[in-house]
């Protein structure tokens, strides 16, 4: 280990003595050089050498003299790069409103110029200087518009820069695929820059993002491409926050025996390092897991020491999840006030960390004006003076005389163009009046032609509806009646029996959901179903809704997060109890062994917000735009349940009753995300 560290103080004592070795020679000669172009080269040579150097102080004396060199030769590419120098070393002391100022010079230097990499470098520095403030559409804007140079020129550096500083700001604008998308390519050009530090960084962020988008393989598989790249002896930290995330993507699927694994690995050894953020991480996700195996007791102890740990460092988002988990485990235990202490806690910390969020308005002070040259205005004013001063009394007097008769001639053209108005305003009028009689007339006709299209639609749909309904019905109900048949006849043998139920099970159930939903449907389609609004609980639906399919997620395995959240709705709680009920049950349906459903609901611009979010196969485009239509469509589940096609129909018919609407989002393979948007209170007359 003493051999590592005198060999890393010596490779470190070599590179200063080199750095300094080249700032000496520069200085001396630059000495000895003319006032020419050559010696403003060499000097940007050296400021380049005193700025990686962060010997900023020095670098800055330079600079002042090198533009005023610059200037004197009228060397614009010189002006331009001392200008870039200058605002990158006031970025590096965070003076943004100076190093803005350079920026804008420079860029307007390389301008003139024409020199497209000069103009991209500077954008790219913009864009980081302004995602760092939080105003992260300028800087977006600004990183964009550098990345094509730079990809077309192949700079693996600058592209590296501008990636990263891409993937940022579109991870604190909450776009997540944009962010992933730029972090992949900022993890591309860093493995062949063999940046170490920077594919640590990405691979990290990478997996971060998996994790949000809650593709949890994923997440875990670049996890441990992390863990196979850390130092041991430098990347402690790393480590100590890693070992924790990986066990809690395992607690995602359920898988105990590996999320154990991990936890407990990444306890011991954040003890080790006495790292106390990677300990309260560990031991969140240690009492999530022991509270789902019914350890609460011990859940309980390891939640208290993380609340007291979180309190200790101020790690607000661990602190936020260490409430949660707490207000869960006390409703578990049935002490209910206190669960309720907790969720306030939850709510406050929330908001606080939601508003931190939110990106800072941009300061327009920030935003330099340019200053016009007094020396060129003196000059100009002096010429005009001069040329005044040539004119005689003699075209004085003409140009008098001159305006006069054009103010006489454009008093005249006025006076004519204002009649000329005022007769096509009458004439305007006119024609309104017969166009508003026309329009009335061809919207009653529309209205009657709309009226025969969609007695016309429900007649074809009836028709379809009764084909669907006799084969269904037929199928089930002859498959029951052949059972009972077989029971008659004292044909089945007791394991022939058992081995039928189930199949007989479905049957019924198939048969009992479809003439609930025809019935439903077809008292819509009679327009005799009418809504009886009422203020109720949104989170309530859901976890009975929740709870009527417990035994089918268990039996697929799958993974029901419930995020909602008490709010109030102005709705018919019947009709939505049916929305949300067909809702998840075609999530379970089309869901596979270890995928997710997420159920929650939001404000949306003073309007509820549902949702219920699948990972499962996901309907390609040209399904999509057939799932409300008014017909009956329909297809089998991951384990070949059936389906009438009258669900959705109902949903959207009984959504639009009760004044809202509803949408789907979904990509095949993927998943799917069905959006529906109530009134939260009584609309105004």
């Amino acid at each position: 280990m003493k051999q590592l560290i005198t060999l890393a103080v010596l490779c470190s004592s070599l590179f200063c003595f080199s750095q300094t070795n080249e700032i000496d020679s520069l200085t001396i000669q630059l000495a000895y050089q003319k006032q020419d172009s050559s010696k403003v080269d060499t000097s940007l040579y050296l400021i380049n050498a005193l700025y990686k150097s962060k010997n900023f102080k020095k670098a800055l004396l330079y600079i002042d003299q090198t533009e005023r060199l610059s200037k004197y030769l009228n060397h614009t590419k010189g002006i331009a790069d001392v200008n870039y120098y200058k605002a990158l070393i006031y970025s590096q002391k965070d003076d943004y409103y100076n190093a803005i100022d350079g920026y804008n010079k420079s860029r307007r230097y390389y301008t003139q110029l024409g020199d497209t990499l000069g103009i991209a470098k500077v954008n790219n520095s913009i864009g980081l200087i302004e995602i760092k403030r939080g105003n992260y559409s300028i800087g977006l804007e600004n990183s964009l518009s550098a990345i094509h140079t730079f990809e077309t020129r192949n700079l693996l550096d600058e592209l590296s820069s501008a990636y990263n500083n891409l993937a940022e700001a579109y991870y604190n604008t909450h776009q997540v695929d944009k962010a992933l998308e730029f972090n992949i390519k900022a993890l591309n050009v860093r493995e062949q820059l063999k940046d170490s530090v920077g594919i640590k960084t990405s691979t990290k962020n990478i997996a971060g993002l998996y994790s949000d988008r809650k593709e949890h393989r994923k997440a875990i598989e670049y996890y441990e491409k992390v863990l196979k790249l850390l130092n041991s002896d430098t990347d402690q930290a790393i480590r100590g926050e890693i070992l924790p995330r990986i066990g809690s993507e395992y607690l995602q699927f359920k898988d105990y025996e590996k999320a154990t694994e991990y936890l407990i690995e990444g306890l011991k050894y954040n003890r080790g390092i006495k790292n106390e953020d990677g300990i309260l991480r560990t031991l969140n996700a240690i009492g999530a897991l022991n509270m789902q195996q019914g350890k609460v007791r011990l859940a309980e102890n390891q939640l208290n020491e993380a609340y007291t740990i979180a309190t200790k460092i101020q790690n607000k988002p661990e602190l936020l999840k260490n409430y949660g988990l707490h207000k869960e485990l006390d409703s578990i235990n049935g002490r209910f006030q206190n669960a309720f202490f907790w969720q306030s806690k939850y709510y406050t910390l929330k908001d606080e960390l939601d508003k931190a969020k939110q990106p800072k308005i941009p300061d327009n002070s920030m935003l330099i004006k340019e200053v016009p040259d007094v020396t060129e205005d003196d000059d100009f004013n002096a010429l005009a003076k001069e040329k005044e001063d040539e004119l005689t009394n003699a075209e004085l007097k003409k140009l008098k005389a001159l305006a006069y008769i054009l103010g006489a001639a454009c008093l005249v053209a006025f006076t004519i163009l204002l009649l000329m108005y005022l007769k096509r305003q009458r004439k305007f009028k006119e024609y309104e009046g017969y166009k508003e009689k026309y329009k009335s007339f061809k919207a009653k006709n529309e209205e009657l032609s709309e009226k025969n299209q969609n007695l016309e639609d429900i007649n074809n749909v009836k028709d379809r509806l009764f084909s669907i309904v006799s084969h269904d019905l037929k199928d089930s109900i002859s498959s029951i009646k052949g059972f009972i048949d077989l029971l008659k006849e004292d044909s089945l043998s007791r394991e022939e029996f058992y081995n039928l139920v189930p199949e007989l099970s479905d049957n019924a159930d198939n048969a009992s959901s479809l003439l609930y939903n025809l019935l439903n449907w077809s008292k819509s389609q009679m327009q005799n179903l009418e809504p009886k609004p009422e203020l109720f609980n949104i989170q309530d639906v859901f976890q009975n809704k929740i709870d009527l399919v417990e035994q089918k997620v268990e039996q697929k395995r799958i993974v029901l997060i419930d995020e909602s959240t008490r709010d109030f709705i102005y709705a018919d709680r019947s009709m939505i109890e049916i929305v949300v009920q067909n809702l998840i049950t075609n999530a379970v349906k089309f869901t596979r062994v270890g995928d997710v459903i997420t159920v929650s609901n939001s404000d949306l611009n003073g309007k509820a917000l549902l949702c219920v979010e699948d990972t499962g196969v996901g309907i390609s485009q040209e399904n999509v735009d057939k799932l409300f239509q008014n017909g009956t469509f329909t297809t089998r589940g991951t384990e070949n349940e059936k389906g009438t096609g009258l669900g959705l129909t109902i949903c959207k018919e009984l959504v639009e009753l009760n004044g809202g609407r509803i949408w789907v989002e979904s990509q095949l393979n993927v998943g799917t995300k069905f959006y529906v948007e109530l009134p939260k209170s009584k609309p105004s007359k």
